[in-house]
């Protein structure tokens, strides 16, 4: 029997959903990459995601894209195409470089770029290459003293961009690209063909992910999903007093977002046409961004025709309070009578995986986790159709993993696929046998907390939502005019997506480290003033201000980033 065949009761169905989301890092008005983070990912943890359940017949996932990293992967793919084949300038500093025949003399551009050539992690990316860490520890020096920038020759930054590269391909890519293998053998001198050469395999490892993950959903192997499409807070786009629903006391923006329910529609709208195009297929289901829903997005979700969603296990517990009457969160729900069917995390397993496996021997940690699932499984026994759903973001916690998770996630997907008491399936494979448990009612909320509180609330979080809703008024006003040209219409609403997504309100807050919320800051303003500039109307001054601050340590931030696993 398929491990992707639903036997009833007698087995759990257990799902694993990996979220593979960037925020739009290009400045929309230019087409340059502000940061690099979209590519990185791709040749480091998408294709490694994929290896590893291309190698394992036993893997089952479901694996969700946010559309807009959709687009920056084939748009990175299609650029360093161009230049590969006909000398096109690449939009992307970091590749730029990395191209470069010369770089420049400017003290400000090294230091830029052994600041890149540091952003990695350093026990398990830099120190496990002594060339690179010998480099890495050079250019700390030099960050640290500015005087060493002037005797460090162009063969050092060349050297450190390359092993900078090397270090962010993914474990499979070093083993099956004899391109990069040479370059490992080599260790350092770096000439331009070397570097063209790497070039050339970041290219097609780009250019490969798409494909892979359709080939994947064709076999099915796995099942895709999308998120709406520039990963959006729906219940804060349709009402933002919905926060006040988990936190009753909570501050709120001075300003109500219009017309939510249309913009809504357009992000569902959007997303599915760009999955359909890159997939070809419908998709169905639909992980919403951070796991945020309320019954006004549920209800949008499920008049878009998608057959599933998912939320945190805080949701589902807020949303049955003060009873906690049929809490438990291993089954499928319905809200109402409407088609789409819910599931939510586990927290506790999603974030042994998220934030304590990766300092476990591979074999130590699938074994504790059969251990909870096997508890979870006895506990459960006497209910009809349960599901186990364990849903976490696919890139963000490889990098602390001992080789990108590539010992953990084959003996996870062997171990639970082989496992006689769980089903190891997809979210749609277990919606069409389920038996769901009515949902009393929703309360709005997220996968971080069961709230929306790291959107909203914070006077600088609350700030930036005034100034999205004083530019969707003027949204409102061009696109209500007579006669505009479809084109324009296209350019507006997209940009206006861009304005709308998450990303931006998670960072501001004095909590967070000052570099994060600088970078971005400087985005959201950016894609702010370039609506502006599409509607033909002046940008407001405090758009070229200084914009939010921040006072937390990296270190906070990034366990605030990582957050999104857990």
């Amino acid at each position: 029997m398929s491990p992707d065949h639903h036997t009833g009761a007698s087995r759990t169905d257990l799902v694993l959903c990996w979220h593979m989301h960037q925020p739009e890092y290009r400045d929309t008005a230019s087409g340059s990459y502000l940061r690099p983070w979209s590519y990185l990912h791709g040749i480091k943890d998408y294709t490694d995601m994929a290896a590893v359940i291309e190698a394992v017949p036993e893997a089952r996932a479901v694996v969700n894209f946010s559309p807009t990293l959709l687009e920056q992967i084939e748009d990175y793919a299609t650029q360093l195409r161009a230049h590969l084949e006909r000398g096109a300038t690449l939009r992307d500093p970091v590749l730029a470089w990395l191209a470069a025949d010369h770089l420049p003399s400017s003290a400000e551009v090294r230091r830029e770029i052994a600041a890149q050539g540091l952003r990695a992690n350093a026990q398990r990316m830099i120190e496990r290459f002594p060339a690179y860490a010998r480099l890495a520890e050079l250019a700390r020096q030099a960050l640290a003293e500015p005087t060493v920038f002037g005797w460090l020759a162009d063969q050092f930054y060349f050297d450190l961009l390359v092993w900078h590269h090397i270090a962010w391909c993914g474990e499979s890519l070093r083993r099956s690209d004899p391109r990069v293998s040479a370059l490992m053998a080599r260790e350092a001198g770096f000439d331009h063909s070397d570097r063209r050469n790497l070039l050339a395999a970041i290219a097609d490892a780009l250019a490969g992910i798409i494909p892979r993950y359709r080939a994947l959903a064709d076999a099915r192997r796995i099942e895709l999903s999308v998120t709406p499409y520039s990963h959006p807070i729906l219940p804060l786009l349709l009402d933002l007093a919905s926060a006040r629903e988990a936190v009753p006391d909570l501050p709120l923006p001075h300003a109500h977002y219009p017309g939510g329910a249309e913009r809504t529609r357009w992000q569902l709208d959007a997303a599915k046409a760009v999955f359909e195009r890159c997939f070809g297929r419908v998709p169905a289901g639909c992980w919403p961004s951070e796991g945020a829903l309320s019954t006004a997005s549920l209800e949008l979700i499920a008049a878009a025709g998608f057959q599933w969603t998912a939320s945190g296990q805080q949701v589902l517990h807020h949303s049955t309070a003060p009873t906690g009457d049929g809490a438990c969160i291993h089954h499928a729900y319905r809200l109402d009578k409407l088609p789409t069917l819910c599931f939510f995390r586990d927290d506790g397993l999603s974030d042994k995986i998220g934030f304590e496996y990766q300092s476990w021997r591979a074999e130590d940690a699938v074994a504790d986790l059969v251990h909870h699932l096997e508890t979870i499984d006895r506990a459960c026994r006497d209910r009809q159709h349960r599901v186990i759903a364990i849903i976490l973001d696919g890139e963000n916690c490889w990098e602390h993993y001992p080789h990108n998770g590539d010992f953990f996630l084959p003996e996870l997907y062997r171990t639970l696929g082989r496992h006689p008491r769980f089903n190891l399936t997809t979210f749609a494979a277990s919606a069409a046998a389920a038996q769901p448990l009515p949902l009393p009612k929703l309360v709005a909320g997220s996968w971080v907390y069961g709230t929306l509180t790291t959107w909203i609330g914070d006077p600088d979080k609350n700030r930036a939502w005034e100034m999205l809703c004083a530019a969707k008024g003027v949204c409102d006003q061009v696109l209500a005019a007579p006669g505009l040209d479809p084109a324009r219409r296209a350019a507006i609403e997209r940009q206006l997506a861009l304005c709308e997504a998450s990303d931006w309100f998670w960072w501001f807050g004095d909590y967070n480290p000052a570099d994060a919320v600088a970078e971005f800051d400087q985005l959201y303003r950016s894609h702010l003033r370039h609506l502006y500039q599409l509607l033909d109307r002046p940008a407001p001054a405090e758009l070229a201000a200084v914009g939010f601050q921040g006072r937390g340590s990296p270190e906070l931030g990034g366990v605030m980033r990582r957050g999104r696993s857990g």
